[in-house]
């Protein structure tokens, strides 16, 4: 990770490997195949007896790369956070800081969202099923307090962060956590009535609409859309009846539909998404798509280069949250953008392997959880991508691991640590261990 920090690794002929130690150069990746040789052959004497089977041989092998393809992430976002937040103190918005603000911050909140990561996979997952509904009642109320003048602190328009002194917080975030815990539970809990309407179905929608009017007032109908996802994915997984679930999606897509239609500026989003290049909205609600587009032009192939993008000197706003895949596209090309996706695919698929096997071992929570969280990575990843490559209408969303933003950080990291103590737990049931 180290080696890719500008000012931390050296950099030879284009390639940065070495970190340079005084008198001599050390190259990480030299250290790192020592390392697989040695762990391999652990983990192989170690699960000998396993190795033809793929969920006690390979499956905890699997766990090990959600948690290598998130440090990828993680490492990645951070080099491409300075290399698009570079050049922001050269303009009058952010004047007052170092060229290295972005940087700093974003390193300590990472820093910050692995300690945290630490805490939560220290905690069993008979506790979180214990919190889910405190959790969720928590993260309603911060969702109340955001909207109150005064308490919450309001950013282009838009009233979602509860200023903490030294950061923002984003009670969103919370909130798409809380749905994965609070919706396993609720399956779990009402499995006998998620054929009924009014038993299993009504309380939920209830919450879940509940969440979505605190969410519209903020505005954030991205966080919305995500969290009334995880919320119909997980009660589909559960076994919510399918006459239920089609008319949930109907209502879910009405509702949607009726928000747009009746809110002036998500409809002119609309329009200026299927005309990007029309003159009326090149400069207007399309700015941004048609400069993320210019970008990942840009970038063709093999991109222009680490820090060389143009489109991130004032030309596309929020390059280092919302629209950094655009800068990637256009600095690594298509080949970055294309392992990026990879990476995503890897972790969420992983994630409902590791779902699938709670599931086999009875553990219905954990199961639901693993899936939860699958859902919640791997959809918000795809919406922020669909935005950046013009598939979707533009929504303030972030990529996971990868864009500047602490809130969103340590909830992945709370999320991601929960998935593995879930493989985890799994491991210590197939060895025929004991909770």
């Amino acid at each position: 990770m180290f080696v890719l920090i500008p000012g931390v690794g050296k950099g030879v002929n284009g390639a940065r490997r070495w970190i340079p130690l005084g008198i001599t150069n050390f190259q990480p990746s030299e250290l790192m195949k020592l390392s697989v040789v040695l762990f391999t052959a652990w983990y192989t004497v170690q699960r000998q007896d396993y190795l033809h089977h793929l969920l006690k041989g390979l499956a905890p092998m699997g766990a090990a790369v959600i948690a290598v393809g998130v440090l990828l992430l993680v490492t990645l976002g951070l080099v491409m956070v300075y290399s698009a937040s570079i050049a922001l103190p050269d303009g009058p918005k952010y004047a007052k800081y170092s060229s290295s603000h972005f940087l700093v911050r974003h390193a300590l909140s990472i820093a910050m969202a692995f300690c945290i990561g630490i805490f939560a996979f220290k905690v069993p997952l008979k506790v979180w099923d214990r919190l889910a509904p405190a959790m969720f009642a928590l993260a309603f109320v911060l969702l109340i307090f955001v909207l109150i003048p005064g308490v919450g602190k309001g950013v282009n328009g838009a009233r979602r962060w509860i200023p903490l002194g030294i950061t923002n917080f984003q009670p969103s975030e919370l909130m798409k956590l809380s749905v994965v815990l609070f919706t396993a539970w609720y399956t779990v809990q009402r499995q006998d009535y998620l054929h009924h309407l009014l038993k299993g179905l009504a309380p939920m929608g209830a919450a879940v609409i509940a969440v979505g009017v605190l969410l519209l007032l903020q505005p954030d109908m991205g966080a919305f859309m995500v969290i009334a996802v995880i919320a119909m994915g997980l009660l589909f997984l559960g076994g919510i009846s399918g006459k239920l679930f089609s008319a949930l999606i109907g209502l879910a897509i009405g509702s949607f539909a009726t928000i747009i239609i009746f809110s002036p500026f998500r409809r002119d989003r609309i329009f200026a998404y299927l005309d990007p290049w029309n003159e009326s909205f090149a400069a207007g609600k399309a700015y941004q798509l048609t400069h993320s587009l210019m970008a990942f032009g840009r970038g063709e192939w093999f991109g222009v280069g680490l820090g060389g993008s143009v489109e991130k000197l004032h030309y596309l706003p929020e390059a280092h949250t919302d629209f950094i895949l655009a800068v990637i596209g256009e600095e690594l090309g298509f080949v970055g953008v294309t392992v990026v996706i990879a990476i995503f695919y890897w972790i969420v698929r992983r994630a409902f392997l590791i779902g699938r096997t709670a599931l086999q071992l009875d553990r219905s929570f954990a199961g639901l959880v693993a899936k939860g969280i699958a859902i919640w990575i791997g959809w918000q990843a795809f919406i922020n991508m669909g935005v950046n490559l013009g598939l979707l209408p533009t929504k303030g969303l972030t990529l996971p691991f990868v864009s500047f933003g602490g809130s969103g950080l340590m909830m992945n990291a709370v999320a991601i640590a929960i998935l593995l103590k879930i493989d985890y737990e799994n491991r210590i049931l197939m060895r025929g261990g004991k909770l």
